[in-house]
């Protein structure tokens, strides 16, 4: 007999059937045992009758189960679509140890420690079911509009990165790196003359931060295109690649979202709001509150912006532009008619930064100069030099971090619950 999901008995009243998952609760009456029994499309009640020889302490919470019986009307019975199971027979695939390591109570770390038992929950497997119709989305997109997929290597030669967020690994009989971004990979593509090109694949930030948005692991999303002319054609591309990912989860998974999240999925309306850095810093003195020298927004000046934003406009999303280049990579292009500024640009989701791009430095002569007075090493960056040294065409792209993505739209509390298994400054298992 083939396995029935449990979404589909209401269409199987009268039926012999058999369905498969974990037991969620159980209910011990005079007569008869009432499994409550859950799989990944919902929950169902199965009917025991003891007269048939079950027993209760044959039976354990989150033990696996297969159970064959008859599917019944049952109005009164709230979960499972009004219908339940009169059980015929019972086996018990494997049961489980009691009492169970974790409870609804139990604090975020035990959670995390267990985090296979966690992800059991209904709410818990959602965000999964959300992050695949994402990347469904993403890759639909992208092949839609001729994009090239990379996979770049992630054990590298030199920091991917200026700064020292940077993990080292004994390479035989040297030092390598956990790439910190694919940047200069993305490069090397434009060089190539692959032209558009994504990537969605793991970064590592060796940063001791204990935030809820920071982690030394995730899912970075990098796209790249060429012969553009400005990097507002990058924040083009990407407004319109968010309002397809997001509509496509909207028309999947909304109801789901509200029911389990209390969330309303929102399409963004293009385009997005603009704000330069200079005119965010003007609207934050406005509001008695002072950047700082890094002439970069804190976290609370973020949160102020996108109240000004939302109040003006209604939108969630704000892209700050033009950075100045003290606070940038070396690599990020500079306003012909202002070096102080770069042609790059932030986006912020809810107040929170999801995304940061720009137009790249294509001119080998500049690009080294730039590197110069970043106090960058020539040597260290040779190949990557070498990706411009034979022409290479006007280009630009930007990041996305997967889970702040994730966390933003369904509104998480922290980036752990957007990840299937977080990496921490104190977390390496499981």
């Amino acid at each position: 007999m083939e396995r029935t999901l449990l979404c589909a008995l209401p269409h199987a009243i009268g039926k012999e059937v058999l369905v498969q998952g974990f037991v969620d609760t159980l209910r011990d009456q005079k007569h008869v045992i009432f499994i409550l029994l859950r799989d990944k499309t919902g929950l169902v009640q199965i009917v025991c009758d003891k007269a048939q020889g079950f027993k209760l302490d044959q039976l354990t919470p989150e033990s696996a189960l297969s159970v064959k019986g008859r599917v019944v009307a049952a109005p009164h019975v709230k979960i499972g679509g009004g219908v339940e199971i009169q059980c015929t027979e019972l086996i018990i695939e494997s049961k489980a140890e009691t009492p169970l390591p974790i409870a609804d109570d139990s604090g975020s770390d035990k959670k995390m420690d267990w985090r296979f038992l966690a992800l059991r929950e209904q709410k818990n497997r959602l965000i999964f079911e959300v992050q695949t119709t994402l990347t469904q989305a993403m890759h639909a997109y992208w092949s839609t509009h001729e994009f090239i997929q990379i996979h770049s290597p992630k054990l590298m030669g030199t920091a991917s990165e200026s700064g020292a967020e940077v993990f080292k690994v004994h390479y035989f009989d040297r030092t390598a790196y956990l790439a910190q971004s694919p940047q200069f990979y993305k490069q090397m593509a434009m060089a190539a003359g692959f032209e558009k090109i994504f990537e969605v694949g793991p970064v590592f930030r060796a940063e001791p931060s204990f935030t809820s948005r920071h982690a030394t692991e995730y899912i970075s999303i990098d796209m790249e295109v060429a012969w553009i002319n400005s990097h507002e054609q990058i924040m083009s591309l990407e407004e319109e690649w968010l309002a397809y990912i997001i509509q496509a989860v909207k028309e999947k998974h909304g109801d789901a979202i509200k029911e389990h999240f209390g969330i309303d999925v929102i399409v963004p309306s293009l385009p997005f709001p603009r704000l330069s850095l200079e005119e965010a810093r003007k609207i934050l003195q406005a509001k008695n509150h002072l950047i700082g020298s890094e002439s970069d927004l804190d976290s609370i000046g973020e949160r102020m912006i996108f109240d000004h934003i939302k109040q003006e406009t209604g939108h969630e999303f704000v892209f700050i532009t033009d950075y100045p280049t003290e606070v940038r990579a070396f690599y990020h292009k500079r306003h012909p008619d202002d070096p102080s500024k770069t042609q790059s640009f932030d986006l912020l989701w809810k107040g929170l930064e999801i995304t940061t791009g720009a137009m790249r430095e294509h001119r080998l002569e500049q690009l080294m100069q730039q590197a110069t007075e970043k106090g960058l090493s020539h040597e260290s960056l040779q190949h990557y030099f070498d990706f411009f040294r034979y022409g290479c065409p006007p280009h630009g792209g930007c990041g996305i971090g997967f889970e702040r993505l994730v966390m933003l739209l369904l509104g998480l509390s922290t980036i752990r619950e957007a990840m299937y298994l977080f990496r921490g400054p104190h977390r390496l298992s499981p």
